[in-house]
Parts: structure tokens; sequence; C-alpha cells
């Protein structure tokens, strides 16, 4: 079997959890090393079993360890570009956390810099991408089965824990981690951009925080048996001590509306403080509608001249941080693009362009008004060409 020598830069929690998948899934790991000045992933890599290799002062520092099979890049939001610049230089596939970038100039930067045809492979962790129930909405709709799409529902609602967590870990700040949008639910825009077949054409959001707030740190701070509440884990890098009285700039709550090219319409209500938790997709077209529900990891079809009972599929395996299996799937999805078994599910391209559908829906929440995407999608095409035209703001 391939030993696979892996170089990281930034060792966070979540590049940790794809590590300990891979390692989970038969992957042959060699972690040469790792360039991160405080590695808060090493408990998640000590729990798996997995050798954090050497520490380096530097990507220039690590790359003198190569040659390297594997890049890995986990650090926060903001270092995404400078360390895919880096890594795209140095000639090595490379595994990018999402998302792949935080503002529309690096992702036109981005963009230009791919369209050198001697980039290496660039893999992005939309880690829904590779989910069994995922493949199977996309297949049954790419199949015909619900005919012509017309409109989605869809919704993200966390746990109090999970929402108290991203209020005090660096995803906080916009500076760091962009919007609670980009950050938390570039996965959804993603396939949502895939179901509809278009790009989004004009978008509109409300949203703030309501529930994160210092008027609300006098509420309850335990379970009803007696456990602390909202401290699911450690915050991490940068993290603050209280979710309530944390520095906290992004949305805690947020609804869009998105309008594709193609005349599909979305809704999308996302809520990070909820009792009953939820990410479902109700996608409804001219010939059946399909329910995913991606927490219990159900799926459900009928078909829209049918009286009898619908379709339901059980995809099991659900587990406590409702990732249900998909890291690990990833995992073999990765090793697969790798050896030339398999195209990995999602192109970089693919993720720049759901970056940019959330980037509008920010937009359209900070101005107050409906944004209409042609200009943004222009500057896009045109840095995909190798041309520049007036600059992102």
């Amino acid at each position: 079997m391939t030993t696979y020598r892996i170089g990281v830069i930034g060792l966070g929690q979540r590049i940790a959890h794809v590590l300990a998948a891979m390692q989970e899934v038969g992957w042959n790991l060699d972690l040469v090393g790792h360039v991160d000045p405080a590695p808060v992933g090493q408990p998640i890599l000590e729990a798996a079993g997995v050798p954090m290799g050497r520490a380096f002062a530097s990507p220039a520092e690590l790359m003198k360890a190569g040659p390297f099979d594997l890049l890995m890049l986990g650090a926060p939001n903001h270092l995404h570009f400078e360390h895919l610049a880096f890594a795209l230089d140095q000639g090595v596939p490379i595994f990018a956390e999402k998302p792949i970038v935080r503002t529309e100039a690096e992702t036109e930067a981005l963009a230009r810099r791919l369209a050198d045809k001697a980039a290496p492979p660039v893999y992005v962790g939309l880690v829904m991408r590779s989910l069994p129930i995922v493949r199977e909405v996309l297949r049954r709709i790419d199949g015909g089965e619900l005919g012509e799409v017309v409109s989605v529902d869809a919704t993200e609602h966390l746990p109090p824990e999970h929402g108290g967590y991203l209020a005090r870990n660096w995803r906080r700040k916009q500076e760091w981690g962009g919007s609670y949008f980009l950050d938390k639910v570039v996965h959804d825009f993603d396939i949502f951009s895939r179901i509809a077949g278009a790009r989004a054409e004009r978008v509109a959001s409300f949203g703030g925080r309501r529930i994160f707030v210092p008027e609300r740190s006098d509420r309850p701070r335990q379970w009803e048996d007696g456990s602390a509440a909202y401290a699911l884990r450690d915050a991490g890098w940068a993290g603050a001590n209280d979710a309530f009285e944390s520095d906290m700039d992004v949305t805690d709550h947020q609804v869009a509306m998105v309008e594709y090219a193609n005349q599909v319409r979305l809704s999308f209500h996302a809520n990070s403080h909820t009792a009953l938790t939820e990410r479902r997709w109700y996608v409804a077209g001219t010939d059946g509608t399909l329910i995913a529900d991606l927490v219990r990891n159900k799926l459900m079809v009928r078909r829209a001249l049918f009286r009898g009972k619908p379709e339901k599929i059980d995809y099991g395996n659900v587990t406590a941080d409702a990732h249900n299996g998909a890291d690990q799937a990833m995992a073999l999805d990765l090793l697969a693009a790798l050896e030339g078994r398999a195209a990995f599910p999602v192109t970089p391209y693919e993720s720049m362009e759901a970056g940019l559908t959330v980037m509008a829906i920010d937009r359209a929440l900070e101005t107050r008004q409906v944004v209409e995407c042609a200009p943004m999608w222009d500057r896009y095409d045109a840095a995909k060409a190798g041309r520049q035209l007036e600059p992102a703001r």
C-alpha cells in the first residue's frame, strides 16, 4: 500500500478530524510535520493515534522536509488565500478546508491563479458532497425524477452547544472567518446551486444577533441535569471565554432568499440556538418532491400524482456531530482522486461559486437591498479567463 507523505499548514480542529478519518478508512499516513504555533488539533490526533510529526516554523521550512504527496491547509479562513498561493507554487496536490477563500477579491485572484494549467489539483473540504444521502439527492434530480425543480426550502438549525461554540471560536469574527453563512453553510449553498442547475441571479437576506449578546448573559447556564451549558469543547485559537460576552460580530440567525438564473427559487433559514435541531432540504419539482433530513440521515420521495406512501430511505450511521460519516466518505473520495480512480466530487470552481453566492447574500444583508449578481459573475468569469475587470469590493 502506498504511504502518503503529508504536510499540514494550520493544524486546527477541523483538519485534525479529517486526518483522523483518513486513518480510520485505511490511509497509510506519514504526517511528516505541521506549521502551527498553537496546534489545537493535537488532542484529536492523539485520540486517533495519528503522530503529529515535526513542528516547523514556516511553510517554507516545512517544504524542505519534502517531497510531499499532499499538502493540507486548515488555518482560520483569513489565511486560506495566503496559504493556497504558497501551496500552489509547490506543485503538490492540495486539500483545503472550506470556505476556499474569504472575499470576492481573493476569489477572483484565486480564479486567475487556477487558470494556469500547470496548477496542481485542489480538493476542497465541502464534506457534504461525499455523503451517500446527498449523492442520492443529486442522482434523483439529475435523473429527472422530480421533473423540473421549481423551488427549494431549506434550514440549518443548530443546538445551543454548537451555536455557543461558534460564538466563542474564531469564527465569531468577520476578520477571521468571514460571515456566519460563509463558514457554516457554504456547504449547503454549494448543493443548492447544484440542485438548481444554475447560478444565483438575485439575492436578499435579513439577520442579526439576538441570541449570543450581553443582554442575555444572565440566562441559565445549566442543562436540566445540572451539567454546564455552552461548554461543548475548547474554543480553539483566539477563543473567547463566554458565548454571550464575546466580541462576536457575525450573525447568530439569518434568512436568505435566492432566485437562480433559471427561475428556481430558494428560501433558507439558519439559527444557531434551537431546541429542535434540523438541517433539511425540501425540493419541489413539477413531477415530484423530496425531503432530505441531513441530521437524521433520512430521505423521503414521492411522485406528484401518486397517492401511495412516499418512498423512505434511512441511511443510519447518525453521529453526534451530524456529519453522519461524511468525513470518512470524503477521506475515501480523496484517496480515490489521488490514486486516479475517480474524480473528487466537488471542484475548486464550484467551491468558489458557492462562496460568491454567500458573499452576495451577506452584501444584501449589509446593504438591506436586493443584490443583482450578474456583475459579480462577470468579474469572476473574467478572472477565470485570465482577464481583469474593475476590482471587487
